[in-house]
């Protein structure tokens, strides 16, 4: 019987190949992590701090050095740190070299709303608790249902997303029929926009206002500006004493 070399020699590698990478994949997995390493996306202003997301990856281990690649869970640590009410996404990974990583993606407010006790609404039109790390500045909501969230939540990111309206917007008050009032800012008088229906156009002609009045010098001459009306802005004047 001739005794094929070739086929020895071919399983005689592979089971060479399958050792090696067996015996790596057990030492890799006895290695302990070598540190932590978390990143903010795009974020300058942090809701919640870089030390809290450390404790709650290593939980009760005494530091990251102390925690073996083989008992990590990253399934169960993701989970666990999206129940933090100051995190949208996160994703935990760990190296070849032993370091737990981690990529936060925080929740970003759009306004701060006055309630008991007072919350944020974020960009996804949720209930957002403030944080004790960072204030952030932000339009102040009055009188709003949650039933109202989800349209309040579309007229703010046009604010925010309108150069004219962020600069001067500082708050917005909602009536149960929600409709809304917009309080400017350095000025005494409001202005009614309505529904938010029509929103860049009320914008269009509330920019046109204020430019024009600021001008001749006659916004304090006003006490409410009503943009509800279709093609025009009207200008309520303040009441004088002595008619």
């Amino acid at each position: 019987m001739k005794i094929n070399w070739g086929i020895i020699k071919f399983l005689v590698i592979a089971s060479l190949i399958v050792f090696m990478f067996g015996f790596s994949k057990q030492r890799n997995e006895v290695r302990k992590i070598t540190k932590i390493d978390i990143e903010f996306k795009d974020e300058n202003r942090l809701f919640i701090t870089e030390n809290t997301v450390n404790k709650m990856l290593i939980q009760n281990k005494d530091s990251a050095t102390s925690i073996g690649k083989e008992t990590l869970d990253l399934n169960k640590m993701e989970k666990r740190l999206l129940e933090n009410p100051m995190i949208k996404n996160i994703d935990v990974f760990v190296t070849i070299d032993g370091v737990l990583g981690a990529k936060v993606i925080q929740r970003r407010p759009l306004a701060r709303v006055e309630g008991n006790p007072n919350f944020y609404l974020d960009e996804d039109g949720k209930n957002m608790p403030l944080s004790t790390v960072y204030s952030a500045r932000v339009p102040i909501i009055t009188g709003m249902s949650e039933s109202q969230y989800p349209a309040v939540t579309e007229l703010v990111k046009k604010i925010t997303n309108n150069e004219f309206m962020k600069e001067y917007v500082v708050g917005l008050d909602v009536t149960k029929e929600g409709n809304v009032f917009l309080r400017i800012r350095k000025n005494e008088f409001k202005v009614f926009f309505g529904k938010p229906e029509g929103i860049e156009t009320k914008f269009q002609k509330f920019k046109a206002f204020y430019k024009l009045t600021k001008k001749d010098s006659l916004l304090d001459n006003y006490s409410l500006i009503n943009l509800n009306f279709k093609d025009q802005v009207v200008a309520t004047k303040k009441e004088t004493n002595g008619g």
